[in-house]
């Protein structure tokens, strides 16, 4: 059994950073792509960053390029979310998210109902 569990969030001001972590653990961590997701209140789930087994590829949402740097590092079965220049729209529960399947096309990325295990999610609060 897959398990994931995220840290990292907290209350921050605009403008600050933080970055989050995501540690895996029950199954092979290389094998899965990873993705970030966030859910704010009053809205629909929102994909944020996705990185595929490797490492070497990553996609983004128009909301977060350039702000936002997802990486991993295998050997600690962990995924990051590195959150610069944050704004006040960022401030959600973020979670990650793993996708077991072997090869997922760039379309899909963004569809959280086909990532198959989910973190209890950590909270990040931006202020202005």
């Amino acid at each position: 059994q897959v398990q994931l569990v995220e840290s990292g969030g907290g209350p921050v001001q605009a403008g600050d950073s933080l970055r989050l972590s995501c540690e895996a653990s029950g199954g092979t961590f290389s094998s899965y792509g990873m993705g970030w997701f966030r859910l704010a209140p009053g809205k629909e789930r929102e994909f944020v960053a996705r990185i595929s087994q490797s490492g070497a590829g990553t996609y983004y949402a128009e909301s977060v390029k350039g702000r936002f740097i997802i990486s991993r590092d295998n050997a600690k079965n962990t995924v990051y979310l590195q959150m610069n220049s944050l704004k006040p729209e960022d401030t959600a529960v973020y979670y990650c998210a793993a996708d077991f399947a072997a090869y997922r096309p760039r379309a899909d990325y963004e569809l959280g109902r086909l990532y198959d295990h989910w973190g209890q999610g950590t909270q990040v609060a931006v202020s202005s």
